[in-house]
């Protein structure tokens, strides 16, 4: 993610002026939202899931599961949505979720989701919106 060029770029202070304080923390200086509460971990209408800081599309609701984890939890972006980074923090190595558009960090992605993918795209809520169809 560092050093690259995105579509939609913007000034730290610009992006404070942008997301709440609780966005800007998830989204630009990869912190997480407490498990269980976002409103989106209940959202079942068929829909689509955008990025809260530039409203790209990220996750079709028909991609959505339940993973019990207190996160929106989808098993498939839509093309091109997000990219995948290397996060070593926290003494471990996990794989990072942000947005192909602007860059923002959305969570992790993780193997022990359902078939047919087996990915858990562990999102935090605040990250994103709703659009119903």
């Amino acid at each position: 993610m560092a050093g690259k060029a995105y579509a939609v770029t913007h000034s730290d202070a610009e992006w404070r002026q942008i997301l709440t304080p609780d966005q800007y923390d998830v989204m630009r200086a990869h912190g997480t939202e407490a498990p269980g509460s976002c409103a989106l971990l209940l959202e079942k209408r068929p829909g689509t899931f955008s990025c809260v800081a530039c409203n790209q599309p990220l996750f079709a609701s028909k991609k959505k599961f339940e993973s019990g984890t207190g996160w929106p939890s989808f098993n498939d972006p839509i093309e091109g949505a997000v990219e995948t980074s290397v996060d070593r923090t926290l003494g471990m190595v996990r794989t990072e979720v942000h947005c192909a558009n602007c860059g923002s960090h959305l969570g992790h992605v993780f193997d022990d989701g359902p078939p047919p993918t087996h990915l858990r795209y562990c999102i935090n809520g605040i990250a994103m919106n709703f659009i119903p169809d």
